[in-house]
């Protein structure tokens, strides 16, 4: 799969030195705060999207939802991405630091793979909450995602690309399930 530029860069460096010992906080630790560089580097770039589409207040938010599915797919132990010689050592590194981490707390009947499925689905709510946590405060998802069953019947994520409650209070629903399309599929998108 040929990586979008934006994953040319993704920023991972707290995921690069994750210490083996780590328990699972230190873990999720860590991905919020690589999550967080992340949006931080999105926040930075943005103003050159929202000239090229201009009168869009939602490529902000796509971005985040975008990186967000890919530092998934890294837990997940699904990324694609290969990269150069030294994002092939980045990468090999992470993958072993992860391993370990996640055999370290696996139960018998579980394998790797689900114990990195359960990790990610019992925490993506707070790697959200880091990668947006620096979002322009009228960044907005490009549907309604929040509440609801379907885009028609939710609402949208309009305050740093987050759901409110009914009563408007944040409600920390990830608004997005790019995170559940496979990557091959997102950055074929992301090229269109």
């Amino acid at each position: 799969a040929c990586a979008p530029y934006r994953r040319l860069s993704l920023c991972k460096k707290n995921m690069e030195k994750i210490p083996t010992s780590s328990t699972k906080h230190d873990l999720l630790l860590d991905v919020c705060m690589a999550a967080k560089y992340e949006g931080e580097s999105i926040k930075a770039h943005y103003p050159k999207y929202d000239e090229q589409y201009p009168g869009s207040v939602s490529t902000t938010c796509t971005m985040f939802a975008r990186s967000f599915a890919d530092i998934g797919d890294i837990i997940r132990g699904r990324d694609l991405y290969s990269g150069n010689k030294k994002e092939k050592k980045t990468k090999r590194t992470i993958r072993d630091k992860l391993k370990e981490i996640f055999e370290n707390i696996q139960s018998k009947s579980l394998t790797d793979d689900q114990i990195r499925e359960y990790w990610w689905e019992a925490n993506r709510k707070e790697v959200w909450k880091a990668i947006t946590c620096d979002a322009p405060d009228y960044a907005q998802y490009f549907r309604g995602a929040c509440g609801g069953d379907d885009e028609k019947t939710g609402t949208q994520a309009k305050n740093k690309c987050r759901c409110k409650d009914k009563n408007g209070r944040p409600d920390d629903q990830v608004p997005t399930y790019f995170d559940y399309v496979p990557q091959f599929l997102r950055w074929f998108e992301e090229w269109a």
